[in-house]
């Protein structure tokens, strides 16, 4: 699906089912330097249980055009216009690292569009490694390489080759995306103010050996959040929706099914 933005093109994957409005929307927020690509599978699991599904390119993003947004806030803005142009209500937001921080700013400012929230691999803060910024910066391939290292539980196989490296591929993806991204990331402030204002079923998925986003930051971001739920995916990294997909998606169905 394209949609036009502020004069730009939004690419959101649908699954190719497009939208219902008797159905109730997954919304899919991906994380730094990445794309709809890392939900390909899991949009596809809940396509097939009755819900919409939209996993969206960020500007600058996958097929969307950029630039990139350079904070949290401005996305959540954006986003923002996006649910309008699309008249979605009974939304449910799942964010994934980054996509987190976005999901939570967007509750805090336009709650009414909103029916759940499911936070995987995040928190309400999130300071970005400044190696890591540094390089990201200069487009230096190490940066991906150092989120490859932090980003997943040992030295895993990925059939069809590991899907971030083939997200962020040239030093352009690198200093023009992947680090406005980190840099957005490292600016966020409003998380704990955020996190105690949501008022809807909220779930956290964490992952166990997550480098990223720590479990322990993880449980404090949760504890902030009155009456959420947790699931905690043994032997996972970061990347969660990949590393151990099925169990995820199918607490995520639990959840949206209470």
């Amino acid at each position: 699906m394209i949609i036009t933005i502020q004069n730009k093109s939004v690419h959101a994957s649908d699954a190719g089912q497009g939208i219902e409005n008797s159905k109730d929307t997954i919304v899919f927020l991906h994380g730094s330097g990445l794309s709809h690509i890392v939900w390909s599978l899991t949009e596809q699991f809940f396509s097939n249980k009755n819900f919409n599904v939209l996993s969206i390119d960020l500007p600058g993003h996958g097929n969307s055009e950029g630039p990139c947004l350079d904070s949290i806030e401005r996305i959540a803005d954006w986003l923002e216009k996006v649910f309008a142009e699309l008249n979605l209500n009974n939304i449910i937001l799942i964010g994934h690292s980054q996509g987190c921080l976005e999901a939570l700013e967007y509750s805090f400012k336009y709650k009414s569009r909103l029916k759940k929230i499911v936070f995987v691999g995040g928190s309400y803060r999130m300071p970005v490694n400044k190696d890591l910024i540094d390089l990201a910066k200069d487009g230096d391939s190490d940066a991906v390489k150092l989120m490859m290292k932090w980003g997943y539980e040992g030295s895993k196989k990925f059939i069809g080759g590991n899907p971030v490296e083939k997200i962020i591929q040239s030093p352009r993806d690198i200093s023009e995306i992947l680090a406005v991204d980190l840099i957005a990331c490292n600016n966020y402030q409003n998380g704990s103010d955020a996190a105690k204002a949501i008022n809807c079923p909220t779930m956290f998925i964490l992952g166990e050996l997550d480098k990223m986003a720590n479990l322990e930051n993880g449980k404090k971001f949760a504890n902030l959040v009155k009456n959420s739920i947790t699931h905690v995916i043994m032997g996972s990294g970061h990347m969660i929706m990949i590393e151990k997909a099925f169990e995820m998606r199918e607490k995520i169905l639990e959840f949206l099914n209470k």
